[in-house]
């Protein structure tokens, strides 16, 4: 995860540099796809993703099983299709609330300053000294396997860099003098708030979100294939993984490298699709 907008050594200098190349637009193009394909699944995938075959099991590429099949002979092209759904609704899921909360939080923080301003940030605070895999860990092992309660616990770990980021907006634009016109006007702090200064400031809180998308994609991968994102008959790339072990053992690696190889191209396209968003936000690209 990442606070406001910071961008990590060697992949920022890349992405700089390849801004307004043929990467922003070969990734824009791949997460169009992979959320296609998520969207079609259930027409596309060939095969019911849980139906097992074991006359297939740990079948190489063939014209049936065009990327084979896992130790229980189920189809992974059909695995991969319908898990896309899953690998993405969760992230869809902790960015929208994070986002949405974290939004209110940080305005509310920024516009009425004082002890307002002082319990809200001391809150933040308090939720980033825990880690956010460690704080779903500890909601999953209390309310049980399912997609919701890491969503949630996740939502909440994320919120304070939302929070964060969107206070530092805020307070930048109270000092514009068209807020102060505003409120000469008799405009109420709601109003300025919702009409003026969040259209403002949402393009540079869309593209972090865009970024944390990508993360809470691999906390969530994470989870699952620790057994305890969702439950085992749900295809998911995380769970995916996890189950591809024996494959692998065998000789057998697509039903493991396949969504190992996806989770990382979808978290690059989503990092690089929001960062060249924030380049154009900050103006610092053409």
């Amino acid at each position: 995860m990442t606070a406001v907008l910071t961008r990590r050594p060697g992949l920022s200098r890349i992405r700089s540099r390849s801004a307004g190349s043929p990467l922003h637009a070969l990734c824009l193009a791949l997460v169009v796809l992979i959320v296609l394909a998520a969207l079609l699944a259930p027409w596309l995938a060939p095969y019911d993703p849980n139906a097992v075959d074991l006359t297939h099991a740990l079948a190489g590429t063939t014209a049936d099983h065009p990327l084979g099949a896992d130790a229980a002979g189920r189809d992974t092209l059909s695995r991969l299709l319908v898990g896309a759904r899953a690998s993405l609704l969760g992230p869809l899921g902790v960015v929208a609330f994070s986002t949405l909360l974290g939004v209110a939080v940080g305005t509310a923080a920024a516009w009425r300053g004082g002890w307002l301003d002082s319990v809200l940030s001391r809150s933040t605070e308090l939720v980033l000294a825990f880690p956010g895999m460690l704080l779903a860990i500890l909601v999953i092992s209390v309310h049980g396997e399912g997609l919701l309660a890491p969503v949630v616990a996740l939502a909440v770990a994320y919120l304070p860099y939302v929070s964060r980021l969107t206070r530092s907006l805020v307070l930048a634009e109270r000092t514009r003098p068209y807020v102060s016109a505003y409120q000469v006007q008799g405009h109420s702090p709601l109003a300025i708030c919702v009409r003026h200064i969040l259209p403002n400031i949402a393009p540079v809180v869309l593209a972090q979100a865009t970024v944390n998308f990508g993360y809470a994609l691999m906390d969530l991968a994470g989870l699952s294939f620790l057994g305890l994102g969702v439950p085992p008959l749900t295809p998911d790339w995380g769970r995916m993984v996890f189950d591809g072990q024996t494959a692998i053992q065998h000789g057998y690696p697509l039903s493991a490298v396949l969504p190992c190889l996806l989770i990382v191209l979808t978290v690059v396209a989503f990092n690089v699709v929001g960062e060249r968003w924030a380049d154009r936000v900050a103006r610092r690209t053409p």
